[in-house]
């Protein structure tokens, strides 16, 4: 019996398309452990999922179960990474918070980073970007739920103090701060919050896996945070007894 590609080549158009299992199993209908084992080869693709791809893609069954379409000459997923690594600035990979465990072991797997949902922004500039889903109130007035696109920091020594950054570390996770450097300690990072109520704190320099510098804030309009007098208030209290904390510890 000659040898089937059919959940290999499941798998090739897949991430053709930039779609995630769960995405592409919808579209066949079909459950996404079963297109895991399809694409796993831990089981043959049913005919009726077969034909649903060959009319999506205009390919014929022969081919989805005879030949290896990621070796033919139009191979479109290694052209796709290609125009990526050459210059291809706005294609943006977003990170859910649902995707934050997995980044962090992920970041650096060109597998896993092509699992990962995309989009473009046309005033995006030359450079290499991401986007983060962030949670919690730290940031405020940026609210929970917001989307921050970064630009990719290659050394914390690029760094602009006080700018705010997505910052990926060992123990932190993902995070989203105001960043600076000790003149003194180039081992230590601050990561300082908006929200005064959140005091600021230090991780090792040696822990930072990435680093994005903020570019664009995206927020749905209902999210938008609306301050009264009585927060404000509160927020220079809180500010104001911060000050005084840090002036008495120099002092």
């Amino acid at each position: 019996m000659s040898q089937s590609f059919a959940g290999q080549n499941l798998k090739y158009l897949r991430k053709l398309k930039g779609l995630t299992q769960e995405e592409f199993a919808n579209k066949l209908q079909i459950k996404r452990s079963l297109l895991g084992a399809y694409e796993e080869d831990r089981a043959e693709p049913r005919i009726d999922v077969l034909e649903i791809v060959s009319d999506q893609f205009e390919i014929s069954l022969d081919d989805l179960l005879r030949r290896d379409l990621s070796e033919s000459k139009t191979n479109y997923l290694a052209k796709r990474r290609q125009q990526k690594l050459g210059g291809e600035s706005n294609l943006v990979h977003f990170v859910p918070v649902k995707a934050a465990a997995g980044y962090l072991a992920g970041y650096a797997d060109e597998e896993f980073i092509d699992e990962l949902n995309t989009f473009t922004l046309p005033m995006l500039g030359s450079g290499h970007y991401r986007a983060f889903e962030i949670i919690g109130d730290s940031m405020l007035p940026t609210p929970t739920g917001s989307i921050i696109v970064g630009q990719k920091i290659d050394s914390l020594a690029d760094v602009k103090q006080h700018s705010t950054y997505i910052v990926v570390s060992r123990n932190e996770g993902i995070v989203y701060k105001r960043v600076s450097m000790s003149a003194k300690s180039k081992s230590k990072v601050t990561l300082t919050s908006d929200n005064p109520s959140f005091q600021p704190y230090n991780i090792n320099a040696e822990d930072v896996l990435e680093i994005w510098q903020a570019q664009i804030v995206i927020t749905k309009v209902a999210q938008q945070q609306r301050w009264d007098v009585g927060q404000l208030a509160n927020l220079v209290t809180n500010l104001q007894e911060q000050v005084s904390s840090m002036k008495k510890r120099m002092n």
